[in-house]
């Protein structure tokens, strides 16, 4: 006779042993970011079906595969800016950059500064950035602007101040021709050769680790579609739009050979994979007016581009895939900030912060399993320094006009029309019924302005925004920052 009850102990016991097996390999995934280059929110075909023209098969691929963030943003409307929040989940207006970016010098993230790289170390990861790299870098000591010779040393760059385990790429755009392997310029290329080879060196980052069971982060940072606009001759012309639109397309095909490299090595499942962007579209080098001649609009509903205040300056494209967790084809309206990836890849390794870390780092852990997560305010920054801020579906900025690059710009002129002709001096605007930002409410809504002023005031001067002791900033900040005359 059949024993049942010891067969079905059995089935039982190997469940159980499944299960546990199963949550510890989801307990450390592999980590993968893959971060664009000034490529908007409507840039990719399935977060702008309406008004992208951009053919982008595998970041759509992608998205069915997992989640779509429909909210989230760059800690910046620019470049260095919002890498320096991803790597440290602190604003980068905390530090001595409050304006622009930086293009060499000593790095941005202090020495001691607990990294994204550094705190997956501690947990057992193997660690790796694979692109462009822009929070300052010294070339056997110098802040050399200009040719670097072959075998200069490099320091205050992704090893001694990132504290990555290696690093494959370049500073910057202006040095995008200097080829860095870890701490030395190995071999100087054209920039029409970058892109290609980035993609190279992350998938085979990826295939070496298929006999290797350590868990690993590799950062992508492309150089892509970022000036120099210089599509290889295999995709110039496939958009039928423009050079711009080439590279976007061919920037989309590295996002896929990157999955297939993880799916080639039997990792995909148990990887978390990223894809965003540092900052919305940049308008002059991607001829933007001509685009929207033509029907591509890289904003997609969103106001502004590269540069401003207004949403189409840092609200980015932003799909998770993570098989083992996430729910294909799922969408999320969450408000995410790219500084959130510290406090989400701590609370997936169940590894405390200390208080000195991650000042303005939320988890986006639950939102990935079909939960609400915590964040509901996020300040956002412009290239003049003017800052928003947002909590819920209204947003205030602090200042008329863009902030940035787009008219009307922070000019000290158009700042005094706009105070001559009585209008507010602030931008008050109720994104769940204005997503382009077109009614500004602050005339209406003096206590509502003022409330978000103050809390806006408070974020600031706490040197955090999330819970936690407050913590000092590297500089003092003018938020009442002016056009000079």
């Amino acid at each position: 006779m059949i024993n049942m009850s010891h067969n079905v102990g059995q089935v039982l016991l190997l469940a159980l042993l499944f299960a546990a097996t199963a949550s510890a390999e989801v307990s450390k995934p592999n980590i993968v970011i893959m971060l664009a280059d000034d490529m908007g929110f409507g840039e990719v075909q399935c977060l702008n079906p309406e008004r992208g023209k951009i053919k982008t098969p595998r970041l759509d691929a992608i998205a069915r595969s997992g989640m779509i963030f429909t909210d989230a943003h760059g800690g910046s409307s620019v470049c260095t800016p919002t890498r320096y929040g991803l790597l440290t989940g602190r604003y980068a207006w905390r530090t001595r950059l409050q304006s622009g970016v930086l293009t060499g010098g000593d790095s941005l993230i202090a020495e001691d500064r607990l990294t994204l790289p550094e705190m997956l170390s501690q947990h057992g990861y193997r660690t790796a950035i694979v692109g462009k790299w822009h929070l300052g870098m010294l070339f056997d000591g110098k802040d050399n602007k200009g040719d670097v010779p072959v075998g200069a040393k490099v320091t205050d760059g992704p090893l001694d101040h990132g504290h990555f385990d290696e690093f494959h790429g370049f500073h910057h755009s202006r040095q995008i021709k200097i080829w860095v392997d870890d701490d030395k310029v190995t071999e100087h290329i054209q920039p029409v050769e970058m892109l290609p080879k980035l993609t190279q060196q992350a998938v085979s980052f990826i295939k070496n680790t298929k006999d290797n069971e350590q868990p690993f982060f590799l950062y992508v940072p492309w150089n892509s579609p970022h000036s120099p606009v210089v599509p290889s001759d295999d995709w110039k012309g496939k958009s039928g739009l423009n050079e711009h639109a080439d590279f976007v397309m061919q920037t989309d095909h590295s996002f896929g050979k990157v999955m297939d490299a993880l799916r080639d090595v039997g990792k995909l499942d148990n990887t978390l994979v990223i894809c965003s962007c540092d900052n919305g579209t940049s308008a002059p080098t991607s001829k933007m007016q001509k685009l929207h001649e033509l029907g591509h609009f890289p904003s997609g509903n969103l106001r502004g581009s590269k540069a401003d205040i207004w949403d189409g300056g840092h609200r980015v494209p932003f799909i998770a895939s993570w098989p083992a967790v996430i729910k294909p084809d799922s969408k999320s309206d969450q408000l995410v900030c790219l500084t959130d990836m510290m406090a989400t890849f701590a609370d997936i390794l169940g590894a405390e912060l200390p208080d000195e870390t991650a000042e303005d780092s939320l988890s986006f852990l639950p939102t990935l399993r079909g939960e609400a997560s915590e964040r509901k305010t996020v300040i956002h920054h412009s290239v003049s320094g003017f800052f928003a801020i947002r909590q819920d579906n209204w947003k205030l900025s602090v200042c008329p006009g863009s902030g940035g690059w787009s008219k009307p710009k922070p000019t000290s002129k158009n700042w005094e029309v706009a105070k001559e002709s009585g209008a507010p001096l602030v931008q008050l605007i109720d994104l769940s019924t204005d997503l382009s930002e077109q009614n500004n409410l602050a005339a209406d809504q003096p206590n509502r302005v003022t409330s978000m002023r103050n809390l806006l005031d408070t974020q600031i001067a706490r040197g955090r925004s999330t819970p936690g002791a407050p913590q000092k900033n590297d500089a003092p900040i003018d938020v009442e920052k002016r056009p000079k005359k």
